[in-house]
C-alpha cells in the first residue's frame, strides 16, 4: 500500500474546488466564481436552478470521463503487442511483469467505458425527472478493483522502473504513451509517460467522491435520485475511510457503521457438503461475518472474481450438533480412489522435474503443471471426511455443512468466531455484500489450495523419512484432568491422526515420557491437540454429530529441516491457551529409514532371516508374529486405527529386548501394554528383515506383475510369484494375510479397510533391500520424493491385490496344518 500517496489523496473535503479542476474541461469549473472553498454551495438555489445545476454537474462528469478513459485506453494500447512478445524467443517482459504493471486495467476501463455509455445518453436527453443515481451506485460497489489496483500500484510502479532499465525499448515505449483528447482540442495525441498514466486510477477515487458531493447538494431531498447518490457516496467515503486506516491492506476491505473497520480475520479453502456434492469453496471469515463464496469461470484474460454463495453474520451464527439439523450422510471416498489421486499428482510431479532437466522449455511445463493444479484440487476436494456445520440463528436454511480433515481445523475456526462474536456488530446492504465480494480476490491472504504444487522449490516440499517424538509432560493446568495428547502431521496436502498419549489421570503435571516413531510423507508441521478425557458414558451435547473429548488447547510447530537434519535430540515447548507441552524430536531421513539393517546378534528375532528363526524354533511362523497376532486379536481388533496409529516407542523398544532375549515373561508383559505398542512391534519386526518378506529377488517382477492391465493375466502372474517364495516366508505372509481380513471386518469400529492396511503393511513387506532398491541407488537426490512415492504406492497395491483376493490356493491341501505346524 502506498501510505504517502493515499495521505495525498484524502484532504479536506473544504478543499474540493482546486480538486476540481481536475476534471480536465468540464463546465463543472466554470461555476467554480470564488476560490473561496464551498462558495457554490454557499449560495441559494431554487429548485429549478439546483436542478439545471445537475446537468451542468454531469456534464463536466461525461467530459472527465471520457479523458479518464481515454488514458486507460493509453496504457491498454502497448498490452497486446507485449502480450504477443511474451510468447516468443525474445519477450520484451514476461508475462507477470505485463500483469503487474498493467494490474486490473482492463477491468478499470470496463467498468468506466460501462459508466460513461449509461450516463450519456441521459444527459443527451435531459429532463428534470431522469434518474442517474442507479448508475452512481452501480459505479460505487465495483469500487473493489479500485483496492487491488492501489495494494498493488507500488508494486507495478517499481516493476515498470526496473523493467525500463533492463529494456531500452520498453523505456522508449514507456515515456510516449500517446492519449486521445477530444475533439475541440489541437493535439488529437498527448503524450504521457507510463508512470504518470498509471496514477490517473489513484487519482481518481477521490475525485469520484467530491464529485458526488456536488451531485448530491443539487439533488433535491424529494428526486429519486437522493437516495441513491446518498448510498453511494457513503460506500464511497467507507471505501476511503478503510484505506486511509489501512495498516495490513490485506486484511480490510471497508468500514461499517461508526468507523468501525470491517476486517478479514483468516480465509481457507474449504468443502461445502451441498445436496449430497462436494463443492470446493472459499471461505472469509470478517469480523462481523462468515462469507462463502466461490471463484467465477473466467474467460481466457480475465482476471480472478468471486460470486458469494452465503453469509452469515457472526452474532446470528451457531454451530449445530447433529440432533439440531436433518443431517446429510458424508458422501465417502474410497480409500482406493484417493490412493490413484496421489499417484496420479506423483507422476505428474515426475514428469516435471524430468522436463526441468531438459531443454524443451516452459509450455510443457505449464502444461503439466495445469494437470496438477486439477489433480490437487481434486484431492482437496475428495479427502476430507469429518463434518463441521454451521446455521444462521435467523435463517430459513437449516445449515450448512463444511468437510475437513483435521479437528485441529475445526477447533480453529470455532473458537476465532467465538471470540469475535462477544464484540461484533453487523450492518449490511446488498451493494456493500457485492463490493465485499468483489474485493475478496485482493483480500485473500490463501491464494491457491494448499497443495505441493505451489511451493516454490518442488524438490524440498516438505520432509520424508521418521520422526520420533518423545512427548514429555504438560504444565500450566489451572485444575486436575483426565489429559492425553494427540499428534498430527501432514501428508499430500491434509492432515492426518499419527499417535496419541496414554490417558494421565487426575492431575495438573501430567508426565507421560511416551516416545512416538511418525512417517512423513513431504510433512511440513507437526500438530497437538490435548485432550480431557469424558469419563462419563451416558451421552454428551456433541458438536457436528462427533462423540469427541473435549479439545483443552492445541498448538503446532514447523518441521524445519535445517533444525531436524543433525539427526540430534532437539528439545521443545510448544505453548498453547496457557498450557506448556514438553517435546523432544530426532528425526531419520528416508535415506537411513529405508535401510534394512541385519543383526549382528543371530540369536535374537528382530533383524535375522525368517528362515533362520523359523529352524531354530521349529515353526513355521515365527513365534513373535504368531504371540502379537493373538494378543491383538484377543483385545485389540476394535481399537481404532489399529496398526495405524503410532505406539509408544519405549514400551516397542521393551517388548522387542523381550523378543530378542528369548524373555518366557514376554507373554505377561505383553497384556500390561498399550495394544498399538504390540501392533508396532509387529510392524518393527517385519521392518528389520535383513531381506523383506516378498524377497529382493521377486520383489522386481511383483512390481511388474501389478502394473498388468489384462485382468487374467495378472491373477495368474501374481499368483504364480506368491507362490515362489520360500517357505516360511509363505506361510507367514498367508499367516498374516488372515489375520488382516479379521481385522477389517470390524472396521466400522475400527475404521481400518483393506487399503488403510495394504498402506501400512505394503512398504513394510515389500520395501527391498539397499542394494536393490531403485531409489537408493538412484543418480537423483534423495530428497525428490515422487519416485519414492510411486514406488511405495506400488507395494501398497501389491499387497492391497492380495487382501482383496477371496482365496488363495495353498501350497499343498493340508493349508491349516501346515500353517501352524510346530514342526520343520
Amino acid at each position: 500500500m502506498v501510505l504517502d500517496i493515499v495521505e495525498q489523496l484524502l484532504l479536506p473535503l473544504g478543499m474540493y474546488n482546486s480538486y476540481r479542476h481536475g476534471y480536465d474541461r468540464g463546465l463543472l469549473s466554470s461555476f467554480c466564481v470564488s476560490s473561496t472553498p464551498c462558495c457554490v454551495y454557499q449560495v441559494e438555489l431554487d429548485q429549478e436552478k439546483g436542478l439545471e445545476m445537475r446537468k451542468w454537474v454531469l456534464s463536466g462528469i461525461l467530459a472527465s470521463e471520457e479523458t479518464y478513459i481515454s488514458q486507460l485506453e493509453a496504457l491498454l494500447i502497448p498490452m497486446k503487442p507485449l502480450r504477443a512478445a511474451a510468447t516468443t524467443s525474445q519477450p520484451m517482459l514476461t508475462i507477470q511483469q505485463i500483469e503487474t504493471i498493467f494490474f486490473k486495467v482492463p477491468e478499470l476501463h470496463e467498468i468506466h467505458k460501462d459508466f460513461y455509455d449509461g450516463l450519456l445518453p441521459r444527459v443527451q436527453d435531459w429532463g428534470h425527472q431522469q434518474c442517474v443515481g442507479d448508475l452512481f451506485q452501480k459505479l460505487a460497489s465495483q469500487l473493489g478493483v479500485y483496492r487491488a489496483f492501489v495494494d498493488n500500484y507500488k508494486v507495478a510502479v517499481e516493476t515498470a522502473d526496473k523493467c525500463c532499465q533492463a529494456n531500452a525499448q520498453f523505456a522508449e515505449i514507456s515515456e510516449n504513451l500517446k492519449v486521445k483528447s477530444s475533439k475541440d482540442c489541437k493535439d488529437q495525441s498527448a503524450k504521457n509517460s507510463l508512470e504518470n498514466l498509471l496514477y490517473k486510477p489513484v487519482d481518481r477515487v477521490t475525485r469520484s467522491t467530491l464529485v458526488l458531493h456536488d451531485l448530491l447538494k443539487h439533488t433535491p431531498s424529494s428526486h429519486p435520485d437522493y437516495p441513491l447518490l446518498q448510498d453511494a457516496l457513503r460506500i464511497s467515503q467507507n471505501f476511503l475511510s478503510s484505506i486511509n486506516e489501512e495498516i495490513t491492506p490485506r486484511r480490510q476491505s471497508m468500514t461499517v457503521k461508526k468507523g468501525e473497520n470491517r476486517q478479514l480475520l483468516r480465509d481457507r479453502f474449504m468443502v461445502e457438503l451441498v445436496e449430497g456434492s462436494r463443492k470446493l469453496r472459499h471461505v472469509f471469515l470478517f469480523t462481523d461475518l462468515l462469507l462463502c463464496a466461490k471463484l467465477k469461470k473466467q474467460a481466457a484474460g480475465k482476471g480472478q472474481q468471486y460470486d458469494c454463495k452465503w453469509y452469515i453474520p457472526l452474532a446470528d451464527l451457531t454451530f449445530q450438533t447433529i440432533e439440531d439439523c436433518e443431517s446429510t450422510p458424508i458422501p465417502l471416498v474410497q480409500d482406493e480412489e484417493i490412493d490413484a489421486m496421489k499417484i496420479k499428482i506423483s507422476q505428474i510431479k515426475n514428469e516435471i522435474q524430468r522436463e526441468k532437466r531438459t531443454t524443451k522449455g516452459s509450455k510443457v511445463i505449464e502444461r503439466l503443471r495445469k494437470k496438477l493444479s486439477e489433480q490437487e484440487s481434486l484431492l482437496l476436494l475428495m479427502s476430507p471426511n469429518m463434518a463441521f456445520r454451521v446455521a444462521n440463528r435467523n435463517g430459513k436454511v437449516s445449515g450448512f455443512t463444511f468437510l475437513i480433515s483435521s479437528d485441529y481445523e475445526r477447533a480453529e475456526w470455532r473458537e476465532i468466531i467465538r471470540e469475535q462474536q462477544k464484540k461484533c456488530d453487523f450492518s449490511l446492504t446488498s451493494l456493500e455484500l457485492q463490493m465485499l465480494t468483489n474485493s475478496c480476490v485482493k483480500l485473500q491472504t490463501v491464494h491457491t489450495i494448499p497443495m505441493t504444487m505451489n511451493k516454490e522449490d518442488d524438490e524440498s516440499s516438505g520432509l520424508y523419512g521418521f520422526l520420533n517424538v518423545i512427548v514429555h509432560s504438560a504444565s500450566g493446568l489451572k485444575q486436575s484432568l483426565n489429559l492425553y495428547c494427540s499428534l498430527e502431521v501432514d501428508s499430500f496436502g491434509y492432515f492426518v491422526n499419527k499417535a496419541k498419549t496414554r490417558v494421565y489421570r487426575d492431575s495438573t503435571e501430567p508426565n507421560w515420557n511416551e516416545e512416538f516413531e511418525i512417517e512423513l510423507e513431504g510433512s511440513q508441521t507437526l500438530r497437538l491437540l490435548c485432550y480431557e478425557k469424558s469419563c462419563n458414558k451416558i451421552k454428551q451435547s456433541k458438536e457436528d454429530g462427533e462423540m469427541t473429548d473435549r479439545i483443552i488447547a492445541k498448538g503446532q510447530i514447523k518441521l524445519e529441516p535445517q533444525t531436524l537434519q543433525n539427526k540430534d535430540w532437539q528439545r521443545t515447548v510448544i505453548g498453547m491457551n496457557g498450557i506448556d507441552v514438553k517435546l523432544s524430536m530426532k528425526f531419520t531421513s528416508r535415506e537411513f529409514s529405508l535401510k534394512r539393517m541385519p543383526s549382528r546378534k543371530q540369536s535374537g528375532v528382530f533383524g535375522v532371516k525368517i528362515n533362520v528363526v523359523t529352524k531354530r524354533e521349529r515353526s513355521k511362523v515365527p513365534l513373535i508374529v504368531r504371540q502379537c497376532v493373538e494378543e491383538i486379536e484377543r483385545r485389540g481388533m476394535e481399537e481404532v486405527g489399529i496398526y495405524r496409529v503410532s505406539g509408544v516407542a519405549t514400551d516397542i523398544q521393551a517388548l522387542k529386548a523381550a523378543f530378542d532375549s528369548n524373555n518366557k515373561d514376554v507373554s505377561m508383559l505383553m497384556r500390561e501394554m498399550d495394544v498399538n505398542a504390540i501392533a508396532g512391534t509387529l510392524k518393527l519386526y517385519f521392518r528389520e528383515l535383513p531381506e523383506p518378506l516378498f524377497t529382493d529377488e521377486l520383489y522386481p517382477n511383483f512390481a511388474g506383475a501389478i502394473a498388468l492391465s489384462d485382468s487374467v493375466a495378472k491373477e495368474s502372474c501374481m499368483l504364480n510369484l506368491l507362490l515362489s517364495l520360500p517357505e516360511p516366508n509363505l506361510v507367514t505372509f498367508l499367516f498374516l494375510l488372515d489375520h488382516l481380513k479379521r481385522v477389517t471386518e470390524n472396521e466400522g469400529i475400527n475404521k481400518m479397510s483393506l487399503h488403510n492396511l495394504a498402506t501400512v503393511f505394503g512398504p513394510t513387506l515389500l520395501r527391498p533391500s539397499e542394494k536393490d532398491s531403485k531409489i537408493l541407488n538412484s543418480p537423483q537426490p534423495i530428497s525428490m520424493n515422487d519416485s519414492w512415492s510411486l514406488e511405495v504406492m506400488a507395494q501398497v497395491q501389491v499387497l492391497l491385490y492380495f487382501l482383496q483376493l477371496e482365496s488363495i490356493p495353498a501350497p499343498d491341501s493340508k493349508r491349516q496344518s501346515l500353517l501352524f505346524s510346530t514342526e520343520v
